[in-house]
């Protein structure tokens, strides 16, 4: 779906440096295994967030436009900080419907800490507070992005975020990762690139369907996606 020419794609140049691919075939299956074991995990409840996908959706365009983050991804914060304002506008101008899926491939990088759980896991307890707030803090989380390999964010600088972007009152969603469980589900959930062995972040869909990174054009021309 992809516009047939464009200027140089500079994301898919930062990406050709390294993609961050997750060990996909054990994640699954430890996924799978620990999700057997504690049955069907608590879901957050707000208008917001698609129950059919665990998506935190922002407009309603007749198209769709889904991408899959990972809080801890240096490629992630890239990519927002070149394409965020232009998904947004999608939405605004009814182009499509965005839905944005916090997930968590990356917990290994964190010393133990599980920071990317911890930082999905926040995002949806926003979500449930203040829905409106919940871009923002997305926003402010990769302004604050830690170092892959360190610990990441505690718990108390995640709330500070929260707080900052105007939503209080969720230290115990936080701190006891009420959707821990919930976010580990769904990024077995995450749909694989066109082309790799397993899952990526960040990853698109159009309209239902993954898309190779290198297919994303510039950020002007993202409604090309959808022609």
């Amino acid at each position: 779906m992809a516009a047939q020419s464009r200027s140089t794609n500079w994301f898919a140049v930062w990406v050709s440096v390294g993609v961050v691919v997750a060990l996909a075939l054990v994640a699954v299956l430890v996924i799978t295994l620990n999700n057997a074991e504690q049955g069907p995990a608590t879901a957050p409840q707000a208008a917001v967030v698609e129950e059919e996908t665990g998506a935190i959706v922002i407009g309603d365009g007749e198209n769709r436009l889904d991408t899959y983050i990972d809080f801890m991804c240096p490629i992630c914060n890239q990519f927002e900080q070149l394409y965020g304002e232009s998904i947004l506008a999608l939405a605004e101008d009814g182009t499509a419907t965005v839905g944005i899926h916090p997930i968590s491939i990356l917990d290994r990088y964190s010393q133990g800490t599980e920071y990317s759980t911890r930082a999905a896991n926040a995002m949806y307890c926003v979500a449930v507070a203040d829905g409106e707030a919940a871009v923002p803090f997305m926003q402010a989380m990769f302004a604050n992005q830690p170092d892959e390999n360190t610990t990441g964010l505690t718990d108390d600088q995640i709330l500070e975020i929260a707080a900052s972007v105007g939503v209080t009152g969720i230290d115990a969603c936080v701190t006891d990762r009420e959707y821990g469980d919930y976010v580990a589900q769904l990024t077995e959930d995450t749909p694989v690139q066109p082309g790799l062995d397993g899952i990526a972040t960040p990853t698109v869909a159009v309209n239902g369907e993954a898309i190779a990174n290198a297919d994303i054009p510039d950020p002007a021309d993202l409604a090309s996606l959808f022609q």
